[in-house]
């Protein structure tokens, strides 16, 4: 009964989450390479309206920069990107991540994330790493590297023979072209790093960070009508 209990609590966990980036419409991917940026760039963030982040594990300090955020800043919702092991998965949750993100599919680390009700989008590329995916019951997929894939025209094309799985493009995504792909149904939310891009953090350029924030939220309100709703 305990863990019948236990198991349904996670996947209510994971259907919130995903919801919760539903509503957002955007996941920022950071490359940091200094933690003590980490808190001056979640506040810009959310400055903008954005209330997540993907900390990228491409650099030393992207664990200690998870548990800065997490421990410093209430409303932001923190997952580890670039996930390439077990061992970091370990890592990024120990420090606060409340979703992993991988480039692309894993069969170990999605099942070591589903056992213990962790959030986990797999990165895709193709219908065959997608049907792997459903297998596990796994239905909110990175798609990546978006527009060398194909972008909108991809994901259109997937939607016919997968209506039940919903994506969250990453990779060559701009400002320009995030009304197109957040306009398509099976799209949660859009990951992309121009929002924050590495050489803005390091030169401090927060504001900045904040005001394209503040800009792709305002698409996100624009196209799903949150403005109206607001009014």
């Amino acid at each position: 009964m305990a863990n019948r209990t236990r198991a349904k609590k996670g996947r209510r966990t994971v259907t919130e989450l995903f919801e919760t980036l539903g509503h957002i419409g955007l996941v920022p991917v950071i490359t940091i390479t200094r933690a003590e940026d980490a808190v001056p760039l979640g506040r810009a963030l959310l400055a903008g309206g954005i209330g997540c982040a993907e900390i990228t594990f491409r650099t030393r300090v992207a664990a200690e920069a998870i548990r800065m955020m997490a421990g410093e800043l209430d409303g932001m919702l923190i997952g580890a990107g670039t996930i390439l092991s077990i061992e970091q998965a370990e890592q990024a949750v120990q420090a606060g991540a409340r979703f992993i993100v991988s480039p692309g599919f894993d069969a170990t680390l999605v099942e070591w994330c589903l056992e213990r009700h962790i959030p986990v989008l797999p990165g895709v590329a193709t219908a065959t790493e997608i049907l792997m995916a459903q297998a596990r019951g796994v239905r909110v997929l990175k798609f990546f590297p978006a527009e060398e894939l194909g972008g909108v025209r991809m994901l259109k094309a997937l939607a016919g023979p997968f209506p039940d799985v919903r994506f969250v493009p990453t990779g060559g995504i701009k400002a320009a072209t995030l009304p197109e792909y957040l306009a398509l149904p099976n799209v949660v939310a859009c990951g992309g790093s121009w929002i924050a891009a590495s050489n803005a953090i390091v030169a401090g350029q927060f504001d900045e960070i904040a005001r394209l924030a503040g800009e792709a939220r305002a698409i996100v309100r624009h196209l799903r009508g949150e403005d109206e709703r607001e009014q």
